[in-house]
């Protein structure tokens, strides 16, 4: 638990991130989410999770700011879980870490899905770290720097 608190204090963003949203169901119920999945039964039903952490997972993702509850766009009784603005930040992460895993993680021939954009149809760009110039960057042409939010 010390190691945890540690790293949700961290001054690393990556840290602070990884314990935020980077447990694997956390980020397949974030990739649910982007597809449109809502309701407790369907997210339990695409991930085969148990009921008790998957209740646990959603609700930590609200407290977060990541989801949030609403009712049901159908007027049932049901209630929906919402991707909030926090949420749908979180799409370049989630498209960052399927193409690194379609690029490294599947053999040559072997069945995987792809990402497409609606309106063409066609597979969205590979996503890259651009200076602010434009020009790409590698991790040798980046450096860290500690600063204070708001200053």
């Amino acid at each position: 638990m010390a190691r945890q608190q540690l790293l949700a204090q961290s001054e690393c963003p990556v840290a602070r991130t990884l314990e935020a949203i980077g447990d694997r169901w956390a980020l397949m119920i974030i990739r649910d989410a982007f597809d449109d999945v809502r309701r407790f039964s369907e997210f339990q039903k695409r991930l085969g999770l148990a009921k008790n952490i998957l209740s646990a997972k959603l609700k930590r993702l609200v407290e977060l700011g990541v989801l949030e509850i609403q009712p049901a766009s159908d007027g049932s009784a049901y209630k929906e879980y919402v991707l909030t603005d926090m949420g749908r930040a979180a799409f370049p992460i989630v498209v960052s870490l399927r193409q690194w895993g379609e690029r490294f993680l599947f053999a040559q021939g072997e069945e995987h899905s792809v990402l497409l954009d609606n309106e063409r149809a066609e597979p969205v760009e590979t996503i890259v770290v651009r200076s602010t110039a434009g020009a790409l960057l590698t991790p040798a042409d980046c450096h860290r720097k500690l600063v204070t939010r708001g200053r």
